[in-house]
């Protein structure tokens, strides 16, 4: 007897080779990918003995990406990349990015790799982004991913689903960001613990929206968060990487399907937000931070808010002006690609001359490993998705997340300010 399922029930119940599964089943599968970045090193040194004997066992299995630290900042880094370009080449890796190529997740993006009805896991918490392009994606640890390079399957128990109705369209001044930040305060750190998030309405949302989105449901400690594949994820697939709708298969959740959960946002009614330390839900608009609120960095980037249209938000804003006197501007292409475009349309060159600091393209100063690290007592407002103390690589610092024109506009004055009423100037 068949039943209504949502995404998450349905996708599992195929890839397992079974039918009709509900939440809370436990199920075997093969994933299409593995990703992994800086970290595989780390992964590799679990089973170099097995690695020896049996090898691994599809060559097309792993994306590797190095994104977390580049350049390498220290000996041990550099030799970690090392370990990983041996392991490339002697195990005939098909999917390698080297150092420059960009954040792990953008350039799976932007390399086709994210396809809808594709299986996804990675060592990094942030996989679930790929649930923009109607992708099940989701973050494993370290021991799951070496044991996957060795026998391509993982078990997975089917997490129950939440669905998020999206209507209406954002405000000027207003970004996904800032509705990402109120489905995290409204759901807050826990709220979506082991769950899948799946995304209705939202039509008007470009997939680098969605990308923002999907992104930060691990933020809720969901399991992931997914969209349908709708004309928008077509026309990109088409447009970004010649790859047709005959070239892969959609899937989305019966009308009818059971959610644990279910919550109603309203585009219209979302405003600009501002996360406090040290959790992305401790959530406020900026219309009622009343507080001067100052800052010493600003920074712009990561898989988050590093795409092309965060770099065009923040060179419009900041075109022929200069930053505060005193603070620091870092800003962090998410791709090479998304680097090179923005070069040719000037949004560098203006970011350049208002005096802020361009990285080469990959995570930056978001993890605290180097280019960026901030030190005691100093303040950034952020597009990243965590603010956890010590993030930005000094627990004496604090950090404040918000969207790429709140950043900007913020990074004119030195502190605090809605962007809206910047704009409106």
């Amino acid at each position: 007897m068949s039943f209504p399922q949502t995404f998450v029930e349905k996708f599992l119940s195929k890839k397992s080779g079974q039918k009709n599964l509900k939440a809370g089943t436990i199920v075997t599968v093969e994933p299409d990918h593995l990703l992994t970045h800086d970290n595989t090193a780390a992964i590799i040194g679990k089973i170099s003995p097995e690695l020896e004997e049996y090898g691994i066992v599809n060559k097309n299995l792993p994306l590797i990406v190095i994104d977390h630290i580049v350049p390498a900042s220290t000996s041990k880094s550099a030799l970690n990349h090392k370990k990983i370009r041996e392991f490339v080449e002697k195990h005939g890796v098909k999917n390698f990015y080297d150092a420059g190529n960009g954040v792990c997740h953008q350039v799976v993006l932007e390399k086709g790799h994210a396809l809808p009805g594709k299986l996804i896991v990675g060592s990094d918490s942030h996989t679930c982004s790929y649930g923009a392009m109607n992708v099940f994606s989701t973050g494993i640890d370290r021991t799951e991913a070496a044991c996957l390079l060795l026998t391509g399957k993982l078990w997975l128990k089917i997490p129950e689903t939440i669905k998020i109705n999206l209507t209406g369209s954002l405000n000027e001044g207003v970004y996904a960001k800032d509705l990402i930040l109120t489905i995290v305060g409204e759901l807050t750190s826990s709220g979506a613990s082991y769950k899948f998030l799946e995304f209705h309405g939202g039509k008007s949302l470009s997939i680098s929206e969605r990308f923002t989105l999907a992104n930060m449901a691990v933020e809720m400690d969901g399991k992931g968060g997914v969209f349908p594949c709708d004309q928008t994820t077509k026309n990109y697939l088409k447009e970004k990487c010649d790859i047709s709708s005959s070239e892969y298969e959609e899937l989305w959740a019966d009308e009818d399907a059971e959610y644990y959960d279910e919550y109603n946002f309203d585009l219209d009614k979302v405003v600009p937000m501002l996360a406090k330390p040290h959790k992305p839900d401790n959530v406020i608009p900026i219309e009622d931070y009343k507080e001067e609120l100052l800052f010493d960095q600003f920074f712009l980037g990561t898989c988050t808010n590093g795409r092309l249209d965060d770099l065009k938000i923040a060179a419009e804003i900041l075109e022929g002006k200069k930053i505060k006197k005193g603070c620091r501007m870092i800003v962090a292409p998410a791709s090479k690609s998304i680097l090179k475009k923005a070069m040719s349309e000037g949004y560098i060159e203006i970011l350049l001359e208002a005096g802020a600091i361009i990285t080469p393209p990959g995570c930056g100063p978001c993890l605290g490993g180097h280019m960026g690290v901030l030190a005691p007592e100093e303040k950034c407002l952020s597009t990243a998705n965590r603010n956890f103390k010590g993030r930005m690589g000094c627990k004496e610092s604090e950090i404040y997340l918000a969207s790429p024109a709140t950043v900007a506009c913020s990074a004119l004055y030195g502190k605090l300010v809605d962007p809206r009423k910047v704009l409106e100037n």
